[in-house]
Formats: structure tokens, C-alpha cells, sequence
């Protein structure tokens, strides 16, 4: 690994606050006389080689493409990506190469890469026998055999940059390291890994306590219950205050939840409201623009992350909450209303802008909550994270919905030092449940999220002996699933991974973005509501089914199931 500079970087930078940072530094090969950077009119800009026949992937969460080769991408902050553009509840502005090595720009602008721009300094011209392009296909041909070719990255504002240059034989081996630089994968408890259900929003104390009745009584192996918004007195913004009306007894509901052997997790957001008692402390640590009324700390300053994090340690924690839900804190006014999050010229006491706020706003909340539970594991969820992540024992999630983007998640979330769940909520036919059902048993999160359902999801579909058959499962996976987290947390290899993440010089591995590697050695491949069967690619060495032993040779295998198609390396 090595780290170069560029003119001169800004100060507020992902690395800057990474508090777990672990660089060090090794000889590289790559051909770093060949990288160009200039100071431009927008910012700055880098240009790195491109040979011909390279696979990009990277840039973090992405659910709507996996391989990014010939793409045009910004890494910008959006809860709503509707297209393939770099937009991202969790851009990271990290892509690794098939040609054996990754780029980390440290930067918190919402960078501009081109992943095979043609040189301009470099025009291709025709090579004997070659015709001109005379239709559509022939130009489109030509185009894609240009020899030389650049990737360029234009970093808005900023005179200069860091970068750090990774290598290795595979991508895992790549993105394992890039994953080491931010001090390895979380620590996570065992019972982080049960079936989690999130309770309606519009549920009071005797509501959720009849709720994780039930599922005892009905001997579902949820270990895990969530409240939504409705547990405080305010929440959009958010007080941080109990409910008195709603749960008139928070501390008698979570021990009698605990000795149910439940673990809690609470809904929250960052925008704080005026009747929050820690608003006024809270006030001069603060941006200049609000959202839904509420105040946005600067949690980039000690003393606000101090405010917050004391409150919820003294007053919100109970003893016995061990998980949040970071919610509405990735850049949700692209598609929503503008006053669902705060515009790009917000300014903030530290000196960071709307733009550089909106990358760190996830990685400083998560920070800030750790320091509340004061040293408790834990496995929460957040809507936003960036760069040099890997650390934080967060899921990312979205109020998006489409199955096969959600699978899609599952391939490119482990690129960036990133956990994703593609959690189930409802469906419209028992079919589509199961099969959502199915996906999350196999993500690294198991979560049914009932926010807005009057009664569990499943009764709609009369399917509860199916779903507590899949949560069964779930449970028995937890071994080996803890231990892909620890290695994670040791070796920064991610427990959920592309592909083409392993067999990297397995071209048909490319551009698979529906099947996936889950704990080391299970290929995973989801299927959605619709399909009666669908095609496999096992890579080289043989397989053995999951559920039924038999075994498979590497290539191409059409599969028909009710079931998940899932297999293991022998």
C-alpha cells in the first residue's frame, strides 16, 4: 500500500476522522510516474492508466450496477439511486481494478470518476484493413477497442488529495486491505446475527409487548425487537424523550422485553428537535440551515458528540438498549421534498460545507452512538456511510424496494467496507414474501421491518410455517457466519462478497451481480417472485447443494427450486 499526495488536500477528509486508521506503508508496482494531476477551474483532477480488457467495480453501496467498466459515476449521497449513476446511500470513492490493484481518493466531495475515458492526448487512429464505422454497431465496436485509455477522477473545490494505492491477486485480497487501513471489520455479538423484527410505528407499550408475546408463544427465533418512531415525543425532527402517552413505562417494557430474551433497538434520527432537551446545548454546535424544524449538529465536534452521545447514555439507554437505527441521514431531498435534509450550502461551525458534511454524516453519527452505548456490542443500522467505514458495526438499509437491486446490494456492498441488508417488509403474494424472506436470511442482517404493518407481514400471506422454517435456518447459520465476521474484523475479508471478488480472472464472474459468496465458502443465489427456475454459474473446483448434498461441477447450471439455490465449496 502507498500513500501519495497531490497538491494540497483538504482538512476535512474521511481519514481525519478515522479513528481507527492503520496505514502502513509497502512498495507497490504500479506505474505511478504515469498518473497525472492538475489543478483545474472546478477543483482538481487525476488521471490513472487503463489498459485494455480491465474490470472496474467499487465506489460502495451501489444498487443499480455492479461492474463499472466504460461508466461515468459521482459519488454522491442519495437516498433515492434510481440509476446507474454513482448516486449511493453510501458512495465510497474506492474502485478496484481486475488488473490487481485499487485506488482510495480521500476525499468527502462527490468525486467524478470516468472508467475508461479514450486519451486525449493519444487519438486512435485506423489500423490497416480497418473500415470506419458505417452503422451504430460497427461505431460501438470500434469505440470499445481503443488501446489507450485513461480513468479520471475530478474532485470538486479541492487544490489536491491524498490517494493510496492497494494491490493483490484478487479483489478480495485488494478490498481486504483497503478494509485493514480503517482498522478491520467490526466486533460483532453472536445474538447481532438473529432474526431481528422491527414493531409498527403506531404501536404502543401493551402493542409491542403482545407483539413479542406472540412470537414466543409461536416459538419464532426473533432475537432482536425494533421500535420505529412512535416510542418518542417527537420525531420528525426528534426529541430523544420517551413517549409518556404511547409507552407509559419505557423502563418496565424493556426489562420485561429482556427477560423475554430480546434484545432493543431504537429509531432515530440526527435533525433535533426544539422541545429535545439537549437542543439548546446543542444550538452553537450546529449548521445554519434546519431540517423538518430541527436543529443539524455538527457531530464532526467533540463537544456536540458529547452532548448527544450523554443524553442517550443517561436518558435513553435504559441499562438495556443495545442498537439504533440511524435513520434519514443520507441526502434524502434529491427526490423527496427539499426540507427532507439539508441543501449542499449548509455551512457548520467545523468548517465543513453541505457537500463534505453529507459524506461524514453517517460515519459520525455511528461514532457518536458507540460513545452513548459506552463499550456495548452491538449490530445497529444506518442509512448513510462512506469511506473507511469498515469499523462500524452498522447494516445499511433503504425505503427502496426492488428485490434485484436489493441482491444487487448484496454483490457491491462488500467493495467498500460496507454491510448491506436487503430486508423484507410486506409483498404482494406469499411468493414474493418467501422469496424476500429467503435473500434476507442469507445478507448479513436478518430484518423483517414491520414499521408500517398493522400485524406481522406474514399472516397476509398465510405462510408462518415457512417463515419460521427460513428464520430456523437463519439461526443455524449463525456459526459460521460469526466466524466470516471475525475474520472480517481480523483479515478485512468481507462475510458477503461479489463473485468476482474471489475469481478474479474468471471472466464469466464479470458481471454476475445476482449471486454472491456468504461466509467463505457458500454461493448464494436469490431468486425473486416470478422465476420458477433460474440460471447458476458455479466457478472452477466442484459444489455441493446446500440443502440436498448433491454435487455440481463449475459452469453453468440451470435451477429449479421453491427454495434458495445455494451451494457449497468443497
Amino acid at each position: 500500500m502507498k500513500k501519495l499526495t497531490f497538491g494540497t488536500p483538504e482538512t476535512h477528509v474521511p481519514s481525519a476522522y478515522c479513528q481507527t486508521m492503520k496505514y502502513v506503508e509497502r512498495p507497490v508496482s504500479y506505474p505511478i510516474d504515469r498518473i497525472a494531476f492538475k489543478v483545474n477551474t472546478r477543483g482538481c483532477r487525476l488521471e490513472f492508466p487503463m489498459a485494455r480488457g480491465e474490470q472496474i467495480y467499487g465506489l460502495g453501496l451501489q444498487l443499480q450496477i455492479l461492474n463499472l467498466t466504460g461508466r461515468q459515476m459521482v459519488t454522491r449521497v442519495n437516498s433515492d439511486p434510481v440509476a446507474p449513476t454513482g448516486d449511493s446511500h453510501a458512495p465510497v470513492p474506492f474502485f478496484l481494478s481486475t488488473a490487481g490493484y485499487g485506488i482510495f481518493i480521500d476525499t468527502a466531495r462527490y468525486a467524478e470518476f470516468d472508467f475508461g475515458r479514450p486519451h486525449p492526448s493519444k487519438p486512435r487512429t485506423l489500423t490497416e484493413g480497418e473500415q470506419a464505422g458505417a452503422s451504430t454497431s460497427e461505431i460501438y465496436a470500434q469505440r470499445a477497442t481503443a488501446k489507450e485509455a485513461v480513468i479520471s477522477v475530478q474532485i470538486p473545490v479541492a487544490r489536491g488529495v491524498d490517494i493510496y494505492i492497494i494491490e493483490g491477486n484478487t479483489l478480495t485480497d485488494i478490498v481486504a486491505q483497503y478494509n485493514m487501513l480503517s482498522g478491520g471489520g467490526p466486533d460483532v455479538p453472536e445474538w447481532g446475527l438473529a432474526p431481528f423484527y422491527r414493531c409498527c410505528t403506531r404501536y404502543n407499550q401493551e402493542q409491542v409487548l403482545e407483539t413479542a408475546r406472540y412470537l414466543r408463544e409461536r416459538n419464532f427465533p426473533i432475537g432482536i425487537l425494533g421500535l420505529e418512531p412512535g416510542w418518542q415525543t417527537q420525531t420528525y425532527s426528534c426529541s430523544y424523550v420517551w413517549s409518556g402517552e404511547r409507552f407509559p413505562n419505557p423502563q418496565a417494557l424493556v426489562d420485561e422485553l429482556t427477560d423475554m430474551g430480546y434484545h432493543i433497538n431504537l429509531w432515530e434520527h440526527v435533525f433535533t428537535h426544539p422541545t429535545s432537551p439537549i437542543y439548546d446545548a446543542l444550538s452553537p454546535y450546529s449548521g445554519d440551515y434546519e431540517v423538518w424544524g430541527g436543529i443539524v449538529p455538527d457531530l464532526s465536534i467533540s463537544e456536540a458528540r458529547s452532548i448527544f452521545a450523554d443524553h442517550h447514555r443517561d436518558n435513553v439507554l435504559l441499562d438495556k438498549i443495545d442498537g439504533f437505527k440511524l435513520d434519514e441521514c443520507d441526502g434524502s431531498d434529491f427526490i423527496c421534498h427539499s426540507s427532507w435534509s439539508f441543501p449542499l450550502t449548509t455551512e457548520f461551525p467545523s468548517g465543513m460545507d453541505g457537500e463534505q458534511y453529507h459524506s461524514m454524516l453517517g460515519t459520525l453519527y455511528m461514532q457518536t452512538i458507540l460513545r452513548a452505548l459506552d463499550g456495548k456490542p452491538t449490530l445497529s443500522e444506518v442509512r448513510q456511510a462512506g469511506a473507511l467505514a469498515a469499523s462500524y458495526p452498522f447494516v445499511l438499509y433503504s425505503d427502496l424496494y426492488d428485490h434485484k437491486d436489493f441482491i444487487r446490494g448484496l454483490t457491491t456492498a462488500g467493495f467498500g467496507g460496507l454491510l448491506w441488508t436487503p430486508e423484507v417488509r410486506d409483498a404482494q403474494s406469499r411468493e414474493e414474501f418467501l422469496r424476500r424472506l429467503q435473500s434476507v436470511v442469507f445478507s448479513p442482517q436478518c430484518l423483517i421491518n414491520g414499521w408500517y404493518c398493522d400485524r406481522l407481514p406474514w399472516l397476509d400471506h398465510d405462510c408462518e410455517d415457512e417463515v419460521r422454517e427460513l428464520l430456523e435456518l437463519r439461526v443455524r447459520l449463525i456459526p459460521k457466519l460469526k466466524a466470516a465476521f471475525d475474520s472480517y474484523r481480523d483479515e478485512g475479508i468481507p462475510p458477503v462478497r461479489a463473485l468476482v471478488s474471489d475469481y478474479t480472472n474468471d471472466a464469466e464472474t464479470y458481471r454476475i451481480d445476482d449471486e454472491y459468496l456468504f461466509c467463505d465458502d457458500m454461493l448464494v443465489a436469490p431468486m425473486v417472485a416470478g422465476e420458477a427456475s433460474r440460471r447458476v454459474y458455479l466457478p472452477a473446483g466442484q459444489w455441493k447443494d446446500y440443502f440436498s448434498d448433491a454435487v455440481l461441477e463449475s459452469g453453468w447450471h440451470e435451477i429449479t427450486t421453491e427454495g434458495i439455490p445455494v451451494f457449497v465449496r468443497m
